[in-house]
Parts: C-alpha cells; sequence; structure tokens
C-alpha cells in the first residue's frame, strides 16, 4: 500500500522576529515559493494565523502593515499542495480565535449537525421520561421492522435508511454504485444483494467488497464499507 503523503511536510516553530528582519536571507532560502500555514505570536499567545501560497512575501509584508508591532514571534508549517490550506486555516481560526483575526474561518461544505444532535437530544430526553413514569415509548425514528425480510436477504439493508452512493478505485479506473433503500447495490444495471458480489463483478474475480467500496459519511469524507462492522 503506497505510503500517504503527509499534510505538514516540515515546520519551524516559535522564531523570535528579529530573525526575519537580520537573516532575511537565510529565511528567505526557507520560505521562498513555499505555500503553508503561519502563527504570529505576542509572547507567548497566539496573535494572528494566516496562509499563503508564496510564504517570502507574506511573511516580509507582515513586518510593516497594520500588525507589524503587535507580533514579536512567528511559527511556520509547510504543507504539500494547496488543496486543504483554507480549510486548514478555517479550523485553526474556529477554535482559536486570534485577537488579530477578524474573519471566522468558514468551511467549503462541511455540515452542521448542531440541530441534529439537537433533535437527538430532546427525544432522549423524552424516551427517559417515558421511562421514568412507567409510560410506553414509541421511537419516532424510523424503525428497521419493516426492512427484517430484506435486512437477512441484503447485507447493506440495516446500515443504510436511504439509498445512498458507493464508489471504488483500482488501477486508476473508477467504479461507482448505488445502495437502494432495500439494501440491494444497483451496478452496471443489475442488482446484487452483497458488496462483494458487486465488487467481483466489477474487477472480474472475487473481491472483498467490505473494504473495495467506500461510501460518503459526510460531505467529501470517504470511507469503506467495512467501517460499518467496526
Amino acid at each position: 500500500m503506497p505510503k500517504r503523503a503527509p499534510l505538514v511536510s516540515q515546520h519551524i516553530e516559535n522564531i523570535s522576529r528579529d530573525a526575519l528582519e537580520n537573516y532575511q536571507n537565510v529565511i528567505r532560502s526557507y520560505v521562498r515559493h513555499r505555500q503553508g500555514v503561519y502563527a504570529l505570536y505576542h509572547r507567548t499567545k497566539l496573535y494572528y494565523v494566516g496562509l499563503a501560497k508564496d510564504l517570502r512575501w507574506r511573511l516580509k509584508a507582515h513586518l510593516n502593515d497594520h500588525h507589524g508591532e503587535s507580533w514579536d514571534r512567528f511559527s511556520i508549517y509547510f504543507t504539500i499542495g494547496d488543496q486543504h490550506m483554507k480549510e486548514l486555516e478555517s479550523l485553526i481560526l474556529r477554535i482559536v480565535k486570534p485577537k488579530g483575526n477578524k474573519v471566522k474561518g468558514k468551511f467549503a461544505s462541511s455540515q452542521d449537525l448542531r440541530r441534529q444532535l439537537a433533535r437527538d437530544i430532546r427525544s432522549e430526553n423524552k424516551r427517559e421520561l417515558a421511562l421514568l413514569l412507567g409510560r410506553e415509548w414509541i421511537d419516532p425514528r424510523p424503525t428497521k421492522s419493516k426492512r427484517d425480510f430484506s435486512a437477512r436477504a441484503t447485507l447493506l439493508a440495516s446500515y443504510f435508511a436511504s439509498p445512498t452512493q458507493l464508489r471504488a478505485k483500482r488501477k486508476g479506473k473508477l467504479f461507482r454504485a448505488h445502495v437502494r433503500s432495500d439494501g440491494q447495490i444497483r451496478f452496471g444495471g443489475k442488482l446484487y444483494r452483497s458488496p462483494s458480489a458487486a465488487a467481483a463483478v466489477a474487477v472480474g474475480h472475487a473481491c472483498n467488497g467490505w473494504y473495495f467500496w467506500k461510501f460518503e459519511r459526510a460531505p467529501g469524507d470517504w470511507i469503506r464499507l467495512g467501517e460499518l462492522r467496526q
């Protein structure tokens, strides 16, 4: 299995502002044409977080811009590629809320689960109250009773309550499939009752479908079907 490329390839932490001012040629050799996330500190307190596709110019600018005298130390985190840099910066801003950053970080497509969490907590409170008072509790969420027969016949029926997309990659080729509400998998115009059956057709020989297929747990977060059985 190929080694996964790291998000952060190199870093320099807790460096004096004086190094940037007095040894620009040395610092430039590290940051020139490099992208990454950087942090500015006032003593030990985080003041500002930013990102740049060319760290050399961004750091140099901060010596004299409106942030100029508000920081005295800095850290740099070099990233491989810039695909997730903006979201990485947003994640940091939402967690630490640095004084120098006026804009709150935004995510491109992350799903906010607060409303769902609130509904589940209210439902759990009602269930606990019903048990305390000796009342019958009827779960308003969809039950699996109507799918009991399908659950025995199709392995995915007990895992997905609504239609779900699957995908897989093998030797540079992308395969797409669709899990129906009854748990059957539609692939290549035919229906299959197990992930492995559909995967075997895709690759032309016996294949572990739980490892082969992935589903989207959250926007952009594709994980293997096998995670459902953990």
